[in-house]
C-alpha cells in the first residue's frame, strides 16, 4: 500500500506538470496562428490598396497598364486568392457606352452582361487569375452579389478598403456544389488626384480580389501551425451573425481549445483552434507512464516475495493433496475408458486387427477372431499366409506379404477395399474380406504400429454376381420380342415398297418407322443399362492397349455411316496417343461415349469438330483429353454431370438416357484414375480422364528422365507415342486451336 500510494502521488505530480506545459504550448501556437491568419489578410488588404493606389494615378488606364500593376500579385503567394478584377460602376442608361469605351482600353473581347434590374450595375472590366484560378472572367454584373455589392459601396463612401460578408464568389456558382466554397471579396477604392490643388479626388472604381475561405485557412494555418492544431474560421458580417467560413482538421483529438477575435478591414474574424495535448511538443511525454507501471511491479514483486515466504509450506501441502487426487482420479478415468474401449471392440461386428511396430498382434476383437477363424496368434508377418490361409480373390494364389494391409500400414501407406479369401481348417469353404490398412502413432509413447478392419464380403460378392447374370438374362428376355418386332416392321416396310403410293400407304410407313425408332432407342437403353451394371461389378482384363489405333477404331465406326439427315462431316484431330494399362472393352466404352456425345452434342447445322490429345500427368500416368465445340455444359450442371440420369439443361431435345457419363466415371474410377469436365477455351466442352501408362512406357519415361537428369541442359528423346517427357510437376500443355488442329490434319 505504501508503494502504490508514493507511486500514485508522483505520477499525479507529473501529469499536472504536463497539464500546465500544455496549456502554456497551446497558448503560444494559438496566438502565432492568430498572427499568421490576421497578417496574412492584412497583408492581401495592403496589396489591393497598394495596387488601387498605383491604378488611380494613370488617367488613360489600359488593359495592358492593368496587368502590369497586378503581375507582382502572382508571385506574391496569395494563398486562396481566386483573382483580381478592375471594377466600375455604370448605370443602366450607359452600358453600351461603358462597353465601347472599355473595348478602347484595349479590352477587346470585354462583354457587359447586366444581371436584375440596379441603380448602378458593377462590371469586371480587368482581371487577372491567380493560383492557376481558371480563365479570366470579364463582363461579371458584381451587383447580382448583395455581399459583395455592399462592400464595394462601403468602399466608395468610406475611401478605404473593405471586406465583404461571406457568399459563393460568382464565378463559382456554376461548379459543383461539393467544390464550392465560402469565400470574401476585398474591394480597394480606386481615385484619381484632383486636377487642382483645392479640388477633390475623383472616383473611378475598385480593385476587387476574391478569398477561397477554405483554401486561405489550411494554407496559412497548416503552415503556421505544422499541422498540430485543428482550426475553425468565424467571421462577423454586417448583420451581426457569425458565420463559419471554413474548417482545418490536424491529427489528433481535440482536448484543448482556443478562441481569438481580431479586425480585418471593417470586419472581425474570430479564430477557434484546438489541439492534442500528446501531439504538441514537450506537452506529453511517457514518463508517468513509465512511473506508473515501474511503481505498479515493484510494489507486486515485493508483496509476492512477502506472500511466497509466508505461504510456500501450505502451498506445498496443497499441491501434494492436488497432485495424488488428480492421479487417482486419471487412473479411475484410465480405467473407465479402457473397459469402454473393450466392451466397443467386442460389440463390433466388423473384425479389428492391431500389431506393434514388428508385427506382433496386440489385438484380435471377438469378430477379428470369428472371420479368421484361428484363435490364436504367430509374430511376424512371413507366417501370416500359412497361419491364417490367405489367398487372393480367384481362391489359388497366395497373398503377397509386401502386399497385405497391415505390412503397408507398417511402411507407412494406407488401404481401403483389399479383397482377401481366407481359406483354413476352421474356414474349408474360404470367405472373401475387404481389409482397410490404416498406420499406427502410439504418440508419446513412442511406439508404432498398424490396424486393419476387417468386413466379411462373401454374400456381397454372391449378390452382385447373381445380380449381374439375373440382369444379362433379364436384357436377352427383353432385346429378343425387340428383335421379332423390328423383323415384322421390317417385313412389313419390304411389303409396303411394292405398294402404291396413296396416303394410307404414307402413313403406315411413318407409323413403321416410329415403331422402328422405338425399338432402338428401347435396344440401346437395354445396352446401356447393362453396361452400367458391368462397369461396376464385371472384372477387370488389364493388359497393355495402344490407345492411337484404339480411338481410331472408334472415330472409323462412328462416322463411317453416316445417316440422311446427319450435320456436315466431323473434323476430328488425333495427336500421339500413348500405351496403357487398361481393360481394353471397358476403355474402348469410356472413348466411343465421350466421342458419341462430341458427335451428338452440337448445334443444327454444324459441323463437329473433336480433339483427343494426350497431356503430362502424375508419375506413370497420363491424362487424356477429348475437346469438342459443342453446346457446352452450364457451370451449376458440371458438379453433377457424372451422376446416373442426371442431363444437363442444354441437353434438351437430344436423346439419350443420363446413364453415359455415370459408366464412364466407373470405369475410369475403377482404373484408378479421375475423370473431370471443364469448358473448353475455343468453345463446347473439354473432358479429361488420367489412366495408368503401360509397363514398357514407364520404363521408357524413366531412362529419359534419367538421361536429362544426367545431362544438365539437354532435351530428353521422345518416347513413342507419348511425346516430350515433362516433370510430374510441369503444367499441362495450352489447349491448341481449331485452326491449328486442321492445319496438322492436313
Amino acid at each position: 500500500m505504501i508503494g502504490l500510494t508514493a507511486t500514485l502521488l508522483t505520477v499525479g505530480a507529473l501529469r499536472t506538470g504536463q497539464r500546465e506545459s500544455a496549456a502554456r504550448v497551446m497558448d503560444q501556437r494559438t496566438s502565432v496562428a492568430r498572427v499568421a491568419v490576421a497578417g496574412e489578410a492584412g497583408r492581401y488588404r495592403d496589396l489591393l490598396q497598394a495596387v488601387a493606389a498605383g491604378l488611380g494615378t494613370n488617367a488613360r488606364l489600359t488593359a495592358a497598364d492593368f496587368a502590369a500593376a497586378t503581375a507582382p500579385l502572382e508571385g506574391a503567394g496569395l494563398v486562396g486568392a481566386t483573382s483580381v478584377a478592375y471594377v466600375v460602376a455604370t448605370p443602366p442608361a450607359r452600358i453600351a457606352a461603358t462597353q465601347t469605351f472599355w473595348r478602347g482600353r484595349g479590352a477587346d473581347a470585354l462583354t457587359l452582361a447586366p444581371r436584375g434590374q440596379h441603380a448602378e450595375h458593377y462590371f469586371s472590366i480587368f482581371q487577372r487569375s491567380l493560383n492557376n484560378g481558371g480563365p479570366a472572367m470579364t463582363g461579371l454584373d458584381v451587383a447580382a452579389s448583395r455581399e459583395a455589392s455592399s462592400a464595394l459601396t462601403e468602399a466608395r463612401r468610406t475611401g478605404r478598403p473593405t471586406i465583404s460578408d461571406t457568399y459563393v464568389l460568382l464565378r463559382d456558382r456554376n461548379i459543383p456544389v461539393a467544390q464550392q466554397q465560402l469565400s470574401f471579396l476585398f474591394a480597394a477604392p480606386v481615385y484619381s488626384p484632383a486636377e487642382d490643388a483645392g479640388g477633390l479626388p475623383e472616383f473611378r472604381g475598385w480593385v476587387a480580389l476574391g478569398l477561397h475561405g477554405q483554401d486561405f485557412l489550411g494554407g496559412v494555418l497548416g503552415v503556421a501551425s505544422q499541422g498540430l492544431l485543428d482550426g475553425e474560421l468565424f467571421a462577423t458580417n454586417g448583420d451581426g451573425r457569425r458565420v463559419l467560413v471554413a474548417g482545418y482538421d490536424a491529427r489528433g483529438r481535440r482536448d484543448l481549445t482556443r478562441q481569438a477575435t481580431f479586425p480585418v478591414a471593417d470586419r472581425q474574424w474570430t479564430l477557434l483552434t484546438g489541439a492534442d495535448s500528446q501531439n504538441l511538443p514537450g506537452a506529453r511525454s511517457s514518463m508517468p507512464a513509465i512511473v506508473l507501471i515501474g511503481g505498479i511491479l515493484l510494489s507486486a514483486m515485493l508483496a509476492c516475495l512477502v506472500w511466497i515466504l509466508a505461504t510456500g509450506r501450505s502451498r506445498a501441502r496443497e499441491q501434494v493433496l492436488v497432485a495424488t487426487a488428480e492421479l487417482r482420479t486419471a487412473e479411475a478415468e484410465s480405467r473407465r475408458q479402457a473397459g469402454l474401449l473393450g466392451a466397443i471392440m467386442s460389440s463390433l461386428g466388423d473384425g479389428v486387427g492391431v500389431v506393434d511396430e514388428n508385427g506382433a498382434f496386440l489385438l484380435h476383437n471377438p469378430a477379428a477372431q470369428a472371420l479368421l477363424g484361428v484363435s490364436d496368434d504367430v509374430d511376424g508377418p512371413d507366417s501370416w499366409q500359412q497361419h491364417f490361409g490367405l489367398f487372393r480373390a480367384d481362391g489359388r494364389t497366395p497373398f503377397p506379404v509386401e502386399e497385405m494391409p497391415l505390412v503397408r500400414a507398417l511402411q507407412g501407406e494406407a488401404s481401403d477395399g483389399v479383397e482377401m479369401l481366407i481359406r483354413n481348417d476352421q474356414r474349408p469353404d474360404g470367405i472373401l474380406v475387404s481389409v482397410d490398412g490404416r498406420p499406427l502413432d502410439a504418440g508419446a509413447a513412442g511406439r508404432h504400429g498398424a490396424v486393419a478392419v476387417f468386413h466379411d464380403i462373401t454374400e456381397l460378392r454372391r449378390y452382385e454376381t447373381d445380380l449381374a447374370v439375373f440382369a444379362g438374362v433379364v436384357a436377352h428376355d427383353l432385346k429378343a420380342p425387340l428383335a421379332v418386332i423390328r423383323g415384322h416392321c421390317e417385313t412389313a416396310a419390304d411389303e409396303l415398297a411394292e405398294a402404291p403410293e396413296g396416303p394410307e400407304v404414307f402413313e403406315a410407313r411413318a407409323a413403321l418407322d416410329r415403331i422402328a425408332n422405338a425399338v432402338d432407342r428401347m435396344a440401346a437403353l437395354i445396352d446401356t443399362l447393362l453396361a452400367y451394371t458391368t462397369s461396376r461389378d464385371a472384372p477387370l482384363k488389364l493388359t497393355a492397349v495402344q490407345l492411337g489405333p484404339l480411338v481410331a477404331d472408334v472415330v472409323e465406326h462412328r462416322t463411317e455411316h453416316p445417316r440422311p439427315g446427319d450435320s456436315p462431316p466431323p473434323d476430328f484431330y488425333l495427336g500421339p496417343l500413348p500405351e496403357v494399362q487398361a481393360d481394353p472393352a471397358m476403355l474402348r466404352h469410356v472413348v466411343d461415349n465421350l466421342i458419341g456425345n462430341a458427335l451428338k452434342y452440337v448445334q443444327v447445322g454444324k459441323s463437329a469438330r473433336i480433339d483427343v490429345t494426350a497431356a503430362g500427368g502424375p508419375p506413370g500416368w497420363t491424362r487424356i483429353e477429348i475437346a469438342d465445340r459443342g453446346i457446352g455444359i452450364p457451370d451449376d450442371d458440371k458438379p453433377n454431370i457424372f451422376e446416373s440420369f442426371h442431363r444437363a439443361r442444354t441437353a434438351a431435345g437430344y436423346a439419350g438416357t443420363g446413364l453415359g457419363l455415370a459408366i464412364c466415371r466407373r470405369i475410369v474410377e475403377r482404373h484408378g484414375g479421375t475423370i473431370g469436365v471443364a469448358d473448353n477455351p475455343g468453345g463446347g466442352t473439354r473432358f479429361t480422364f488420367t489412366l495408368p501408362l503401360a509397363a514398357r512406357t514407364r520404363n521408357a519415361l524413366d531412362r529419359a528422365l534419367a538421361e536429362r537428369a544426367a545431362a544438365a541442359g539437354s532435351v530428353p528423346p521422345e518416347i513413342a507415342g507419348v511425346g516430350p517427357i515433362r516433370p510430374a510437376e510441369a503444367e499441362a500443355a495450352p489447349p491448341r486451336t481449331p485452326e491449328a488442329g486442321r492445319a496438322e490434319k492436313a
